[in-house]
C-alpha cells in the first residue's frame, strides 16, 4: 500500500507574529507538492495568523504542543478545542525538547493524544533515543516503550490517523543524521510494534516520519526507504531549502 508522505517543519521557538507570515509567503509556492501533505507547525502566537496566511494553500497548520484538557486552572497551556476553533489540523506532541525542559513523560503524552482524537486533531506522535540509549544497545526497546504507552487505549482506527515521528536525540539541531539504514530500521521497528498493538492493516496505514537535521541533500535517501513517510524537519523548515525537501521527488 502506498502511504501519501507527510513532511512537517517545526519552527520551534522561532519567528514572531508578522515574521511568521513573511516566511509563510516566500514558503508557499516553494512547498506546492500535490504528492505530499505539508505541515507548518509554528509558535503558539502566530497560529491564527498561520492559518489564515496558508488559507487556499496546500499547506496545513499544526501546533507544537497543547494541553490534555479542555479547560481549567492551567496558566499558560493551550487546550484542544482553542486549536480546533482557529483552524489548527495538527498538535506535535511529546518532542524530546518538551520531554527534556518540560518534563513530559510517557503517560503525559498518551493522555495528549487522546485528547487530540477527541477533538479531530492528529498527533504527531515524536518518539526517540539518547547517544547513551543508543550506545548502550537499547534503542529498538526504548522506542517500542515509547511508542506501547503513547497508543495505550488507543483504538484501531484512531492509530491509522496518526502520525509517528522518530527523531534519533542526538540527531537534532547537531548537524548529525542517523544513516540511512539506521533510521529504516526504527522505523520499521516502529511499524512492526504498531502491527503487534493492533494489526498488519494498521501498521500499514500509519505513517512514520524521520526527524534530526533532515536536509535537501538527506531528503531523497531517507523518504524512499520503504518504512520511512516523511519527514518532521527543524532548522531546514524554516528556509527556502524547505522547498527542496518538500519536492524531493522532483
Amino acid at each position: 500500500m502506498a502511504r501519501r508522505k507527510i513532511i512537517a517543519g517545526n519552527w520551534k521557538m522561532n519567528k514572531t507574529p508578522s515574521e511568521a507570515i513573511k516566511l509563510i509567503e516566500e514558503l508557499k509556492p516553494l512547498v506546492n507538492n500535490e504528492e505530499v501533505d505539508v505541515v507548518f507547525c509554528v509558535p503558539a502566537v502566530s497560529l491564527t495568523k498561520a492559518v489564515e496566511a496558508v488559507e487556499g494553500s496546500n499547506i496545513a497548520i499544526g501546533a507544537e504542543n497543547m494541553f490534555y484538557e479542555e479547560s481549567g486552572a492551567y496558566t499558560g497551556e493551550i487546550a484542544p478545542n482553542m486549536l480546533t476553533d482557529i483552524g489548527v489540523k495538527y498538535v506535535i506532541i511529546g518532542h524530546s525538547e518538551r520531554r527534556e525542559y518540560f518534563a513530559e513523560t510517557d503517560e503525559t503524552v498518551n493522555k495528549k493524544v487522546h485528547k487530540a482524537f477527541e477533538h479531530g486533531i492528529t498527533p504527531i506522535i515524536c518518539c526517540g533515543e539518547s547517544l547513551k540509549q543508543r550506545e548502550q544497545g537499547i534503542t529498538i526497546d526504548w522506542i517500542r516503550q515509547q511508542i506501547k504507552i503513547a497508543f495505550l487505549n488507543i483504538n484501531s482506527d484512531q492509530a491509522k490517523k496518526a502520525v509517528i515521528a522518530y527523531e534519533p536525540i542526538w540527531a537534532i539541531g547537531t548537524g548529525k543524521v542517523a544513516t540511512t539504514e539506521q533510521a529504516q530500521e526504527v522505523c520499521a521497528a516502529i511499524r512492526a510494534c504498531i502491527a503487534e498493538l493492533y494489526d498488519t492493516k494498521t501498521a500499514q496505514e500509519i505513517r512514520i516520519q524521520y526527524g534530526g537535521s533532515v536536509s535537501a541533500s538527506s531528503a531523497p535517501d531517507l523518504f524512499a526507504q520503504p518504512d520511512i513517510d516523511g519527514g518532521l524537519v527543524g532548522g531546514a523548515s524554516l528556509k527556502p531549502d524547505f522547498g527542496k525537501i518538500v519536492n524531493y521527488n522532483k
